[in-house]
């Protein structure tokens, strides 16, 4: 996806402030898919996913106007969809919330790379590796399903979206801790999850269960 200019993206954001429609449009234009692939991941329907990408620009715009810039229009916009996705996953599901308030300290070494990695679906990047199988996709997802909501929004938007740190926290509102926190527990379960599933992976992927 083309990068939008800084400052053209702050010109589309004040003229999407006075209510110029077009400019709010292209905003939708640059980020609807960002957008989707996060909500997609979080809840893993495509069609509840369409609904829930087209509901959180809805949002935005009724609430644009609270929108003061100084942090990242990205991690606003994001901040927003995470927040309908969450409330659609709890209105629907029945199981009872972990907590995730402990920080813990796990080996979580190479595991952004290797969730990166496998969750690319763009073929050009990975030579190496020609084919993402639909199955690999599929386990890669329902592995991510399995994670306690906010270990699964903390790893999609680190991991696949390459929020930093800092960036989460601002769009899931919580401390630089938590988010640690959720990242390590999340890549943790994530791992042994697809340590089930070593047949799918790369072959440079799978000498922790080989050896």
């Amino acid at each position: 996806m083309r990068e939008l200019a800084r400052a053209d993206e702050e010109q589309l954001i004040m003229r999407s402030q006075r209510g110029d429609m077009q400019a709010f449009n292209q905003l939708v234009e640059h980020y609807q898919q960002t957008l989707y692939s996060v909500v997609l991941r979080m809840l893993g329907n495509p069609e509840i996913a369409a609904d829930v990408t087209q509901d959180t620009f809805i949002a935005a715009l009724r609430g644009i106007q609270t929108y003061r810039g100084g942090s990242s229009f990205r991690a606003w916009l994001l901040r927003i969809g995470t927040n309908q996705a969450c409330d659609y996953w709890r209105r629907t599901q029945r199981r009872s919330a972990e907590s995730l308030d402990a920080l813990v300290e796990e080996d979580d070494t190479n595991a952004p790379d290797l969730l990166s990695f496998l969750a690319s679906t763009d073929r050009a990047s990975n030579p190496e590796e020609v084919l993402l199988t639909q199955e690999l996709q599929n386990a890669i997802q329902k592995g991510i399903e399995q994670l306690p909501l906010e270990q699964r929004v903390a790893v999609v938007l680190c991991d696949i979206q390459g929020l930093t740190y800092e960036e989460i926290a601002t769009t899931t509102q919580t401390t630089l801790g938590t988010v640690r926190s959720r990242i390590a527990r999340g890549r943790t379960r994530l791992r042994a999850y697809l340590a089930h599933h070593a047949e799918l992976l790369p072959k440079r992927y799978r000498h922790s269960k080989e050896e």
